[in-house]
């Protein structure tokens, strides 16, 4: 396995390698009906919008100002569920370790290395996935020759400058024959993982599982538990974060599921139609955001490709009567919040949609990006939006460009 099939190739961000790939139809069959005690979400053709409804604002930046431009290594993969801080996963400059983690100042640039390889490196780990809050951060190691992986967490202390781990605690470890590397949520004082059962492996029909502890600390706790395999990886929002477990109903059913952080309990739920598998699952100010990555020849206003997200704040989980908007364009990443803007990534821009002014615009791409673009690093809603790039490009005139980018951006008030 190279340095950037590692890398890139299972750390929550799949669609980085392979952005695009092709469009499928999926034709499961209606008939089948839920059980009596769940409602399933039917929205109407005539009640759905898309992209097309929108006008162009030409210039990004006549509405989002770009309030820091930053560069780090080649490579790189950046997320951000703060105001302040990114957490980096960068490559190093040499094979052994692979990666390391770092924690980026929105502010500043400032980029501080705060693991500079696997608590398991010794015995053949390496960094693999990472998120961070600005309490913590929580990481994944693994082991791809004994196939198997580790869950970690540590306080962050020290501020967006001059950042710190403390307390690196092991919550949880497995292999990957029988579960699925965990994916990962830091939000507030504390760290989630969503444990799977292989499609194929010995456990294959257990439960799936999300677990939390509080940052630096072995008291790992169950949170949610699905009778099957979930649909989307944990979505982290500013104080809570999202999960899709099979609904309890005959048939497949995927039950959207908010959860505040810090209690654990269920704020909202939303169940889609028969066999309809979201590929992530957000929240925000209006409710729940799903996207789909193949068609379906069901569901009517919610049949086909893209990120879907009610126009205006549902307050009573009457999620089938309200507007909805869908950005019709291949996903590639979970969506974000910022301002008065519905963050999404298309097919190599990173966009941002107003719903109330009927407008959205692109951030322009850096020529010799690579296949995807810029990326939304951003999750919940947030003050900025952060995007990033990989730049490998060699201009006609001056030196060949190495590096990726890193930009904050801002509303323009």
């Amino acid at each position: 396995m190279t340095r950037r099939h590692f890398i890139y190739g299972a750390v929550g961000v799949g669609a980085l390698a392979t952005v695009g790939g092709g469009v499928a139809l999926a034709a499961a069959k209606r008939n089948e009906a839920p059980a009596d005690d769940i409602v399933v979400l039917e929205v109407p053709t005539d009640n759905v919008t898309t992209s097309d409804s929108l006008s162009l604002v030409e210039d990004a930046t006549t509405l989002m100002t770009c309030v820091g431009d930053y560069t780090l290594p080649y490579g790189s993969l950046v997320w951000s569920n703060s105001d302040d801080i990114a957490v980096c996963l960068t490559p190093t400059e040499q094979a052994n370790p692979l990666t390391q983690v770092a924690i980026l100042s929105l502010a500043t640039g400032t980029s501080t290395v705060v693991l500079d390889k696997a608590q398991g490196h010794s015995e053949g780990f390496d960094i693999f996935d990472v998120r961070a809050s600005s309490s913590g951060v929580i990481w994944v190691e693994a082991d791809i020759m004994d196939n198997m992986w580790r869950v970690y967490t540590a306080s962050l202390a020290g501020g967006p400058e001059t950042p710190s781990l403390e307390n690196i605690t092991c919550v949880a470890e497995g292999d990957t024959i029988d579960w699925e590397t965990p994916s990962l949520a830091a939000v507030g004082s504390w760290a989630f993982w969503q444990v799977l059962p292989t499609a194929e492996g010995n456990a294959r029909a257990e439960d799936s599982l999300l677990y939390r502890a509080a940052f630096g600390q072995d008291d790992a706790q169950v949170v949610y538990t699905s009778h099957g395999r979930m649909s989307t990886p944990v979505y982290a929002q500013t104080d809570a974060v999202v999960i899709s477990p099979r609904a309890e109903a005959a048939g497949v059913y995927y039950q959207l599921t908010c959860l505040d952080a810090e209690s654990g309990e269920v704020r909202d739920s939303l169940v889609l139609p028969l066999n309809m598998k979201p590929l992530e699952a957000a929240y925000g100010p209006t409710g729940f955001s799903f996207s789909f990555d193949a068609w379906y020849s069901y569901g009517d206003g919610i049949s086909g490709i893209g990120t879907y997200v009610p126009a205006n704040p549902v307050f009573d989980g009457n999620y089938a009567d309200q507007l909805w908007f869908c950005f019709d364009r291949t996903p590639t990443a979970a969506p974000a919040w910022c301002g008065s803007y519905f963050m999404v990534k298309s097919t190599t821009a990173v966009c941002g949609v107003n719903l109330d002014s009927g407008e959205y615009f692109a951030f322009d791409v850096e020529s010799g990006a690579d296949t995807y673009g810029d990326y939304l690093a951003t999750s919940g809603t947030h003050t900025n939006v952060v995007t990033f790039s990989n730049v490998d490009d060699t201009p006609l005139e001056g030196d060949p460009i190495h590096k990726c980018n890193v930009r904050v951006w801002a509303p323009i008030a």
